[in-house]
């Protein structure tokens, strides 16, 4: 199944670490947030990832031309400084013909996250990854469900129905794909197209019965979206039981420039 991330934006909150630096480019540890996605997604099953490049796309192409044993390639967002993340899905529309798992370039999340989003049996076109918390906040992307429906997803929502979290990953069976890379395309037509989130486009869907839900609460994931989150990050992966492989071009390949090797399931 192929996977798609979406890695466009700077992370301007992690200023000063973010001045020429991606966020996806960061690194909680000794690999890049990037790095330990495609890690993760290769034990998972995935066998091909699409990274949606914007603000310092050099140094995203770099790390991905490093990378081996799963195949990684970008496609560049060129209008990255005017759109939010809707418009970097309409950049990746055509990459939407076949099933696949949509992931926010700022989620970290071990391998068994994924694979119980994958192995999830549920009967909706698309299906939300989802946790539980005691309590939310204003810049949480909470969930209204009903069983294993999705009703509504944002950050305003009624907080006497929120009853989840989105973790931002999220995936399409055929059918799914084709609906969400088309109401993208109309969202994308209206006046507002470019400062729009591309979960407004599920809140949508949702709506009509056709977006479902699968908690992963007990598994291992965070969002890092500030230095405080950055800081909390390292200290999660250096839990899981999966880690990325070991350099690829040598002991004379510089520290600070390792290449990464994945597992895949064989």
């Amino acid at each position: 199944m192929k996977a798609i991330i979406l890695s466009a934006g700077q992370g301007r909150r992690l200023m000063p670490l973010t001045e020429s630096t991606p966020k996806c480019c960061l690194r909680p540890g000794r690999w890049s947030l990037l790095e330990w996605q495609v890690s993760q997604m290769a034990v998972a099953g995935i066998d091909e990832v699409v990274v949606v490049t914007g603000f310092g796309h050099d140094k995203v192409e770099d790390i991905v031309s490093r990378i081996h044993g799963i195949r990684v390639r970008t496609l560049y967002n060129p209008f990255y400084r005017l759109s939010d993340n809707l418009g970097t899905c309409w950049v990746a529309r055509e990459e939407m013909n076949t099933p696949f798992v949509l992931v926010n370039g700022d989620t970290l999340f071990e391998a068994a996250v994924l694979q119980h989003l994958l192995n999830d049996r549920g009967q909706f076109p698309i299906t939300l990854a989802t946790d539980q918390k005691v309590s939310y906040d204003s810049d949480d992307m909470k969930i209204w469900s009903e069983r294993d429906r999705l009703c509504r997803v944002g950050k305003t929502l009624d907080s006497s129905r929120v009853n989840g979290e989105s973790i931002g990953m999220m995936k399409f069976n055929e059918s799914g794909a084709g609906v969400f890379s088309r109401k993208v395309e109309t969202l994308m037509r209206q006046g507002d197209g470019l400062k729009r989130w591309y979960l407004s486009a599920i809140d949508e869907l949702a709506q009509s019965g056709i977006v479902g839900v699968s908690s992963i609460h007990g598994l291992s994931w965070c969002e890092v979206d500030d230095a405080i989150d950055l800081a909390f990050a390292e200290t999660v992966v250096r839990q899981w039981p999966v880690q990325p492989g070991a350099q690829t071009e040598g002991a004379e390949q510089p520290e600070d420039r390792p290449g990464l090797r994945v597992w895949s399931p064989e």
